[in-house]
């Protein structure tokens, strides 16, 4: 299939998968693109797409990005959920450790150069990753970010060149929750300490009443992506 098939066949499913629930988007997914990967990041989207995806294709692979700064309590999720559902996730790292980047580029880059130190750490091992795949399920959801509002359920994604389902692109944090409650669904301690958004434990911090579920990543900056997501 060649990129201009690619397209059309992505618009029309688009429409008619917009009100299609998570599941039957991630059937069809697996079923046309049997070469494809989930993107996990044990956030608590990301941990409902897990228990979905085992139940409707438990051998397709699932991913992390170990970026080597996440939170104890995000290493944990992920040992439980591996324990739980038997699997193995893929761990994909950088091409240089902690204390290379710091001899190459200074201490604490994630301060001087928060868009260096992601493009390091997340951008260029998913770049890496997803060159392998012919496409990618992620947890994005459209109420999420102003970023994010325009998000399909099925879509091109020009900036890694795969195929890109968003299941619960349409889903409120509620609906989330709802269905971590109703399945017994392991999650990160850490959202029920006010971390509603959970990244790097140097570029994250806890959400204050009133304040946006993303405003405790890269607080004091006007940063508000890593660059995963365009």
């Amino acid at each position: 299939m060649n990129l201009l098939e690619k397209e059309e066949l992505i618009k029309v499913k688009a429409e008619e998968l917009e009100n299609a629930t998570p599941e039957e988007i991630i059937r069809w997914a697996v079923e046309t693109f049997p070469n494809i990967t989930f993107a996990c990041s044990f956030g608590a989207e990301d941990v409902v797409l897990v228990d979905m995806l085992q139940k409707v294709s438990p051998s397709s692979d699932i991913f992390y990005l170990d970026t080597d700064f996440h939170f104890q309590e995000t290493y944990e999720t992920r040992d439980k959920i591996a324990a739980k559902y038997n699997l193995e996730f893929v761990r994909v790292s950088p091409q240089i450790t902690p204390e290379e980047q710091a001899q190459q580029y200074g201490e604490e880059l994630w301060k001087s150069e928060p868009n260096q130190c992601c493009n390091i750490r997340k951008v260029e091992p998913l770049t890496r990753i997803l060159s392998q795949y012919d496409a990618w399920i992620t947890g994005i959801r459209r109420d999420q970010a102003p970023t994010r509002a325009n998000a399909k359920k099925v879509e091109y994604d020009y900036k890694f060149g795969l195929v890109k389902f968003n299941p619960i692109a349409d889903w409120t944090s509620e609906d989330v929750w709802n269905y971590i409650r109703e399945n017994d669904i392991i999650y990160n301690p850490l959202h029920d300490r006010h971390f509603p958004s959970i990244g790097c434990e140097q570029c994250t911090r806890a959400v204050m009443p009133g304040e946006d579920p993303r405003a405790g990543r890269w607080s004091g900056s006007d940063k508000t992506e890593c660059g995963l997501h365009k």
